[in-house]
């Protein structure tokens, strides 16, 4: 718990809520971060601080060792190619610096896109780029299956004034089952299965795979793993209510300069690893840093690994390198004190082809929204906006608005206006929207 009715799925997990199943993933997917083993911790440098949010293969890997079915699924990047199943020219009418993504369908998560292949969960959430989107996926059916599955993939915007932030959808569920949340006894035999393979290291590595190199690649659960599980709980599977305060509460009369934050091992973490048998990710990264530092080894691959990836403002080496960070949008949050005060600009260019690319060619292209994730009738498309965007004039504005633009941030003191403190994005975007409410 990370407060009182606030569960941390961790960085991929399943539980249970009045027999609904929902799953999860953390982070965004950047190609040369996604091998590495989970090593970061407080106080951050400039690298780690970036590589931190980002997914890794070994929680793409457990997710894939689930059978059982999948009700809600919740990941914050977008699978990519989903876009290509909702009202996609609506999407780009909306968010137009997406369009060279989308068309070359680099938007977005392949991590997650071979996620939710697999799982074929009944709904799929994301956040991230700030735009409401649905779409709706038809899965082909596989030899099991009596009918093929499918999923609808729901995004929503920024929560501000006058966004489309919020939606409430119906899920059917069990009444009879109590209103606690419980552990998945799948997921947990997975997490004991798998525990040979957690890492603490920078180093690149891939998980198992039926290639030859391998004695073992299958690490899903047998129903006598799960039922183990279920005995090692007396079938009691309710998560306890055990919320432990790790930081002070902020007191807005005793106002603190920023402090550096400091590796806290979560005593939740503790006993939730000591009951199962699993490994603490956390105290085995402490563990390791101060290995690290008595032989002088852990700076030393921290200083090389920054090095090697290059400063944080230039593009990845990776040509998979799409996080959706690589995209220009004007109401992304970035870690940076800089990132948010440049003019940002739209590219127009000629439309894609409305179709899935080759990655996403096992699923059939069907674009019918379901009743309960309706876009609203804001969405609909606009002809005169579409004419608009094609005419001369639109194009003229665009291109001198590129032209202008910076290649890179500067900072302040490059323009001589290192004195004057220049209003963040996000916050003029709330700013100019009380200014609206005023006037109506």
């Amino acid at each position: 718990w990370v407060a009182p009715n606030i569960y941390y799925l961790g960085y991929a997990g399943v539980v249970r809520f009045r027999g609904v199943r929902i799953g999860g993933i953390s982070g965004i997917y950047k190609s040369h971060d996604y091998r590495k083993g989970h090593f970061e911790c407080p106080p951050y440098n400039q690298q780690t601080i970036r590589s931190a949010y980002h997914v890794r293969n070994i929680e793409v890997f457990k997710l894939k060792q689930l059978k059982r079915p999948i009700d809600i699924f919740m990941s914050h990047d977008w699978p990519r190619s989903i876009y290509h199943y909702g009202n996609t020219n609506q999407l780009l009418k909306m968010k137009s610096f997406f369009r060279q993504e989308v068309e070359s369908s680099t938007l977005g998560s392949p991590a997650a896109s071979e996620l939710l292949q697999h799982l074929k969960p009944t709904y799929w959430f994301s956040a991230h780029l700030h735009v409401k989107f649905a779409a709706f996926m038809q899965h082909e059916a596989n030899a099991k299956e009596e009918l093929p599955k499918a999923t609808k993939f729901l995004a929503l915007d920024k929560c501000l004034p006058h966004r489309d932030f919020l939606q409430i959808i119906d899920v059917e569920h069990d009444p009879s089952a109590g209103d606690s949340l419980e552990y998945d006894a799948e997921w947990i035999a997975i997490l004991k299965a798998t525990n040979s393979l957690v890492n603490v290291t920078q180093s690149s590595w891939n998980m198992p795979e039926n290639n030859g190199l391998h004695a073992k690649w299958d690490y899903s659960v047998t129903e006598e793993a799960i039922k183990e599980v279920l005995e090692e709980l007396n079938h009691n599977l309710k998560i306890p209510c055990n919320f432990t305060l790790t930081a002070a509460c902020y007191d807005p009369s005793k106002p603190q300069k920023q402090v550096e934050p400091v590796h806290t091992i979560n005593p939740q973490t503790t006993e939730f690893c000591a009951q199962f048998g699993l490994t603490d990710i956390n105290d085995r990264i402490q563990q390791a840093k101060e290995e690290g530092s008595v032989r002088g080894e852990y700076e030393e691959e921290e200083e090389e690994e920054m090095d090697s990836t290059g400063s944080a403002e230039e593009p990845s080496e990776y040509s998979t390198d799409n996080s959706g960070l690589s995209s220009i949008n004007p109401d992304e949050i970035l870690l940076d004190e800089e990132g948010g005060d440049e003019d940002l600009s739209t590219c127009s260019v000629d439309p894609s082809p409305d179709h899935p690319l080759d990655f996403s060619a096992s699923f059939s292209d069907i674009r019918i929204m379901p009743d309960s994730m309706v876009v609203s009738s804001d969405d609909a498309m606009d002809s005169t906006n579409e004419e608009l965007e094609k005419s001369g004039v639109s194009k003229q504005v665009e291109e001198k608005s590129l032209n202008e633009r910076p290649l890179k941030r500067t900072g302040g003191s490059e323009n001589g206006n290192s004195g004057i403190k220049k209003i963040r994005r996000r916050n003029q975007a709330l700013y100019a929207a009380e200014s609206e409410d005023k006037t109506e």
